[in-house]
Order: structure tokens, then sequence, then C-alpha cells
């Protein structure tokens, strides 16, 4: 036992217990460290998603929620639906994932169930306080949510986990956006994961710069499943979201920042889990050799594009629907689900390029090149 007036030392502490600082925490191979997070997986139960390949999904297993090799896109004129020999669309139940790395962990990785306070960094690492026990650390990597600035683009929700009185038709096909909903606010859509015939997942979600209410999200959902007759037996939780679509800036540039503060989202989609995947084990492999540098999420590249159409969204959010409706219309399946990997390659890049609206997107590119950010 150690005295609350002694200061522990740490070689690697990890703020945060989330995705990606449970990521890291399994991948490292030997190196001693301390995960810090005040709340039970249960606490944090939430829907991910990521599109994965057979191996992943076996990986996977224990936190699949559900997968599914259709997904569609629709609006008030077209529905796309893309079918996938390589990829399946998957959700993962947060509490499952993290219960799983949580029982998974050994030594020389703790986990301690507390928030941490007081932190003082310098140099990549620092000190700080957790439950009433002061802490040095030479290495720290910071999880917690970054701040959100005024007026940024983002994307919100609020989704339910729902059961129906009675089945429905194509539970084998998740629907990642339908857009034939309200759209005076910015671009919304209707995100539904059928976890079975009666066993849903619906969401709201908006991509703007205001959040919304939350009875505004509720009643879009109600209205939607009102339209289509489904009729909920009992709605087992609800969960609500905000994921930043610009760039965030690190609470503190004395340490490194991981997960959504270490750049780790897709900023035109809001996609991280497989990112996270990537980068982790990229820093633990560091790690292991002595670098504690985090590598980079995405290449300049991708950030560059991703911004380009942030800004054509945020400068014409009634074009959102086109232009989304667009890069699925452009791309198969497996193409599809590359891009929305960040991993496409040049034909993929070309073929949504030429069909997506150029005016918008010219006018965007240029003001991104002059700009600073």
């Amino acid at each position: 036992m150690f005295s609350p007036d002694e200061t522990i030392e740490l070689n690697i502490a990890i703020i945060g217990g989330g995705s990606a600082g449970m990521a890291l925490a399994t991948k490292l191979n030997g190196s001693p460290a301390t995960v810090f997070e005040p709340s039970t997986a249960a606490e944090r139960d939430c829907s991910w998603a990521l599109w994965a390949n057979e191996s992943q999904l076996k990986k996977l297993s224990t936190s699949v929620q559900g997968s599914w090799d259709q997904w569609r896109i629709i609006d008030h004129n077209h529905e796309v639906v893309h079918q996938s020999d390589h990829y399946c669309y998957t959700a993962l139940s947060a509490e499952k994932y993290l219960n799983h790395c949580e029982t998974n962990l050994k030594a020389p990785i703790n986990l301690v169930r507390a928030s941490v306070e007081n932190l003082v960094a310098k140099s990549g690492g620092g000190q700080f306080e957790a439950g009433g026990q002061h802490y040095r650390a030479k290495t720290i990597y910071d999880s917690r949510p970054p701040k959100l600035e005024d007026n940024s683009l983002c994307q919100h929700f609020i989704g339910w986990e729902i059961i129906l009185a009675e089945p429905i038709e194509n539970a084998d096909i998740a629907t990642l956006m339908d857009f034939r909903v309200d759209q005076s606010r910015g671009l919304h859509f209707i995100y539904v994961l059928p976890y079975s015939d009666r066993h849903l997942l619906v969401e709201s979600t908006m991509i703007s710069t205001h959040i919304e209410d939350k009875d505004w999200y509720r009643s879009a959902i109600s209205g939607w499943l009102a339209e289509r007759n489904m009729q909920v037996q009992s709605k087992v939780r609800e969960e609500f979201g905000v994921i930043s679509m610009a760039t965030v800036a690190p609470h503190n540039s004395e340490i490194n920042h991981i997960g959504a503060a270490g750049g780790a989202v897709r900023l035109s989609s809001g996609y991280a889990f497989s990112t996270i995947q990537t980068q982790m084990s990229a820093l633990a492999a560091s790690i292991t050799v002595g670098s504690p540098h985090l590598p980079k999420a995405f290449s300049k590249r991708l950030i560059f594009m991703d911004k380009v159409f942030n800004r054509a969204l945020k400068a014409q959010p009634d074009q959102g629907v086109s232009f989304f409706m667009a890069t699925a219309r452009a791309l198969d399946a497996d193409q599809f689900s590359h891009f929305m990997l960040g991993n496409a390659g040049v034909i993929e890049w070309l073929k949504v390029i030429y069909a997506i609206p150029k005016r918008p997107f010219i006018k965007a590119a240029l003001k991104q090149c002059f700009s600073h950010d």
C-alpha cells in the first residue's frame, strides 16, 4: 500500500480508458503502464462502427453487436445498396469491447478507477493526482475528448436501441444514411442498424455547427418510426454523442494526445475505431523500441481533402445530400469501404471527384489552399 503523501513513479500513464486508451494498453508488450479511468465499461456503453474484414471480425468477435455485408444510403429519389464479399459493416458494443480489454490486462499494465486531476505536464510526462494519490509519469498519453471550438462543424446525434412490436423486412441491410427527413437545420439523416428483425439501433444524426435540443432528435426518430408503422415495444437505452469534424487543438502541448484528441477521427465522416486500432498498434511498436511519439493517423493529402469536403459542406449544407449520394453511387462496395476507412487509392478518389458537384468543391479547395487551418 502507498501513503497518500507518497508520489508513485510511473513509466507510462494513460489518461482515459476508452477506445484509444484501452487499445494502447492491450497492445503494449512488456512496457509498464497504468490506465486511469473513473467510469466502468457499462457506464460508457455506446455503439462503435467500422468496415471489418474476416480477420478483424474474428479478433473482435466478443464485442460484435451486429454485422452486415449489405448497406444502403437513401434519399427521396434514389437508393444505393452496396454488397461486399470482403467487408462487413460492423457494430461493436463499447461495453463489451472495454470489458474484454480490461479483463485481459496483464502485468505490468494496471488499471486505476479514478479521474486524473491537477495535471502539471512537462516534456512529455508530468505530475498529477488520482483517487487521492500523487503520481509522476515519465510519459503521458491523454485520451480525454478534445474541447469543441465555437461554430465548428460537428456530427451530433441521439440513438435509441429499441425492441419493436413486430418484425421488419430487410433486417440484413444496414441503413447508413436515410435523408428522407427534415433538412432545414443542416445535413440530417436517420441511421439504422437492425441487430435482428425486431432489435434495432435507430439514430437521428445531424452534421452542422449547431447542436440541437435533445427532444428535436427524439422527435425525428419517433416521426421516422411512425411513418413506417414501426411500434416500439421497449426502449433498451439511449445514447447521445458529439463528434468534432474539425481539426482539434490538444489540451496541453507538453504531452501526447491519443484518440479523438490525437487526430484519429476521420474529419469527413466521424469514423475513428479502425484508425485508432492502427495508430495504437504503431505507437505500441514505437514505445517498445524507445520512441514514445504518436504516429500520424492520416496522410496530409487525406486531411486536406477532408477539410475541403467539410468546408464545402459548411458553406452549402443544402448540397450535403447530393455530396454523399454521389459518392455512394460512384463507388462499388469495396471501394466505398476503402474510402470510408481512409484507404482510398487514386482510382477511388478520381471517381468521387468526377461524381460530386464541382463548383462548391473548387471554391472550397481554393479557400483551403490559402487558409491557415
